[in-house]
């Protein structure tokens, strides 16, 4: 039998290296799973940047994205910005809202994708124990894309809490962070969540998936997509609340973007609840000051 070059050996230089991909799987979803990110920053820094054009001075980094250049930009994603960062919500037969859905799910492969990095590469490793012993295994992609699902679903839900939230804290446009007792609100209950019991079984297994992908394991495509999608509710367990601290930041600011996508993969790189507390006290002092302010 020959060897995989071998059989590579009728095809072009191109066709090899893409057949070559096709037979690492660990390759192939490292590649997929870098570009998504990419493609969210990228999709997520074009909309800032003409974000911060209209705001107010103030928001940390809008002066850094002053500075930076509008990029020309195909008609879709042009009018993918304007029905997000409109000053109302449009009557536009539910396009707003499927617009706010992408910009959320954006924001949640840019910020919660890379923390899910350990998850992907334990799978990855257990996976190529099971084909050395000729085992079948289903390609990672499955797991990736079981895990993105469950954040898309809470997508939807973010997308609808801002749309209401605009509605009720008459702020000046869709996407401006809330102000007062909104504000206030938003990072209480972000505080208050790290703190608690059940932050804390979710963060333990964001932190250990080697026991869930083990004791789940199965070589069907369904069970590694049920799979991915359980590993997705722990993380979004662990992250929902501090997605609420873009509420009072502004949903467009990609400097606090960036931050809570470092924060995370730190918290689940990490052992122990300090990160975790610590950042719980910073938000609850932060709600706390917003309430003196606002009484």
């Amino acid at each position: 039998m020959t060897g995989q070059q071998d059989d590579f050996s009728h095809l072009d230089r191109a066709g090899r290296a893409t057949a070559s991909l096709a037979c690492s799987p660990r390759l192939t979803v490292n590649i997929a799973i870098a570009g998504g990110i990419l493609l969210a920053w990228f999709i997520l820094g074009a909309m800032a940047i003409r974000d911060a054009e209209g705001r107010l001075p103030g928001v940390p980094g809008d002066v850094v994205l002053r500075y930076l250049p509008q990029l020309p930009l195909p008609d879709v994603l042009d009018r993918f910005f304007g029905m997000c960062l409109t000053p109302a919500p449009l009557d536009a037969g539910g396009a707003q809202l499927l617009a706010l859905i992408v910009m959320w799910f954006s924001m949640a492969v840019a910020t919660m994708l890379p923390s899910a990095a350990p998850m992907i590469r334990t799978y990855c490793e257990i996976a190529d124990t099971a084909r050395i012993k000729g085992e079948p295994v289903v390609h990672p992609l499955v797991l990736a894309a079981g895990y993105l699902s469950t954040w898309l679903v809470a997508s939807i839900g973010f997308a609808v809490l801002t749309l209401l939230v605009h509605a009720f804290a008459s702020s000046a446009r869709l996407l401006d962070p809330v102000s007062g007792l909104a504000a206030a609100a938003a990072l209480l209950v972000a505080g208050l969540y790290q703190f608690s019991s059940l932050k804390q079984a979710c963060l333990t297994k964001c932190r250990n998936p080697f026991s869930t992908l083990f004791s789940n394991w199965s070589a069907e495509p369904g069970g590694i997509f049920r799979l991915g999608l359980k590993q997705g509710l722990w993380c979004l367990g662990c992250c929902w609340a501090l997605m609420l601290v873009m509420f009072a930041v502004g949903a467009m600011n990609v400097f606090w973007m960036a931050l809570i996508g470092l924060f995370t993969l730190i918290e689940k790189q990490t052992t122990g609840s300090l990160p975790t507390r610590v950042a719980g006290a910073i938000l609850l002092v932060w709600a706390v000051a917003l309430l003196v302010v606002s009484a």
